[in-house]
């Protein structure tokens, strides 16, 4: 959540939402409802002084005064009992106001939307086309069943099988050490969530669009593990020396994909169910830019470690989603499109996330506890890297070079070529 202070007092703070294309009159209607609140909050705090002050008055009052210093609280109580719901109906209103205002973009991160995401680097070598598209591959080697997928749960879902899955297995289990080795506490949380956490955790109201519904909304399928991870430690005071607290986790996730009706509908680049390895950290503030490069690093490390040709952008503001103040994308080199396209990200929140979950990192002696700052990063989305791999490790005869940090996880060296078994 915003903070409404700083968006009071501080221009820049207003200009960094605007950037995210946040309508002016949303943030006016934000203002004008925080100002209405403060009123009414004065008011009541006015108020309930009174009651006091009139309350302790009746019993320092001569008995022939007390008939009307008991009126007097009496109608203060009746006051307060009206200002009351009033205030809370502004607090609300101002509340579900206030969770539709994205976070504000960062000094650093660019102007525009997706086509203005800036470069900063590209690594590796681009390969040939393959033989096979990476639908074409999974299709020929019987490892990707899409056709009997739709049949049992609709469009955008896939069935892998065979040797593929002994790939994805590998990597899961790769990746997750690399992450234990650097510190990371691995966790399989929870994948159904409360509304409460969707909205606490950044998600609602903004994303309510792209998550399954459960059980008459009692609870939400996730669409990233960084959910449950981001409400581990929800209305705690964590100690400074204890920070960052990283987190791995290692969950299916599940989107609606909204909006992308016939985008990337061969194979399984995007689907509604897939696994993913997620980072999480909670920083202290002053060092959550540093954490941020960190995550960034460890992606690349990754990527780099499976061969796969990539660039790395700083996304644009309009571009950004609700709750990142700024993002960096990993993009794979995707030979049969002939372009990058995403498999990673990697977000710093700032307080924003925070600020709703009430978790702060405790202050030197006579200093205010601060709010932490968290962070996220996709380690593996495990389906999308192997569709990666399928094309830009394939042989000559449209086989599989396995990744050698791979090999001695899964077995073998190469997904062989051939004919798609019976």
């Amino acid at each position: 959540m915003i903070d409404l202070r700083r968006l009071r007092d501080e221009p820049a703070y207003r200009v960094g939402i605007e950037r995210k294309r946040c309508t002016p009159d949303l943030i006016d209607a934000v203002l004008s409802a925080d100002d209405h609140r403060r009123v009414l909050l004065a008011e009541v705090e006015a108020a309930r002084a009174e009651q006091n002050a009139a309350s302790r008055g009746i019993a320092q009052a001569a008995p022939d005064q007390r008939p009307a210093r008991i009126a007097a609280a009496t109608a203060l109580k009746a006051t307060l009992a009206r200002l009351q719901p009033t205030l809370a109906e502004a607090e609300s209103h101002l509340r579900e106001l206030a969770l539709q205002v994205p976070n504000p973009a960062a000094p650093t991160v660019p102007d525009g939307g997706e086509e203005d995401a800036e470069v900063l680097r590209e690594m590796g070598e681009r390969g040939p086309v393959p033989l096979l598209d990476h639908a074409s591959f999974g299709e020929r080697h019987g490892v990707v069943e899409v056709e009997k997928a739709a049949r049992t749960s609709g469009a955008r879902f896939a069935y892998l099988m065979g040797q593929a899955v002994l790939v994805e297995l590998a990597l899961v289990r790769w990746v997750t050490q690399l992450l234990v080795e650097e510190g990371f506490c691995p966790v399989v949380p929870p994948v159904l969530v409360r509304e409460e956490a969707m909205e606490v955790a950044g998600f609602f109201p903004t994303d309510r669009n792209q998550v399954y519904e459960v059980d008459g909304s009692e609870l939400f399928l996730v669409g990233t593990s960084e959910i449950p991870l981001a409400c581990l430690h929800r209305e705690e005071i964590l100690g400074a020396d204890h920070l960052p607290l990283r987190y791995a986790g290692l969950s299916t996730c599940f989107r609606r994909e909204a909006g992308t009706y016939g985008r990337d509908t061969r194979g399984m680049f995007r689907v509604h169910q897939f696994d993913k390895v997620e980072m999480f950290s909670y920083a202290d503030p002053d060092a959550s830019l540093d954490e941020h490069q960190r995550l960034l690093a460890i992606q690349e490390r990754i990527v780099g470690a499976l061969g796969l040709p990539y660039r790395v952008v700083n996304v644009a503001a309009g571009d950004l989603g609700p709750a990142a103040a700024s993002k960096f994308d990993i993009e794979v080199w995707l030979p049969s499109e002939g372009r990058y396209r995403e498999l990673t990200s990697c977000s710093n929140y700032g307080d924003y996330s925070a600020r709703r979950l009430g978790t702060r990192v405790r202050a030197d002696a006579g200093a205010p506890n601060r709010l932490v700052h968290t962070l996220n990063g996709t380690a593996c989305a495990v389906g999308r890297t192997l569709l990666f791999l399928f094309e830009n490790h394939q042989t000559a005869e449209g086989a599989l070079r396995v990744p050698e940090p791979l090999v001695p996880l899964c077995g073998f060296e190469e997904l062989p070529s051939g004919p798609r078994p019976v």
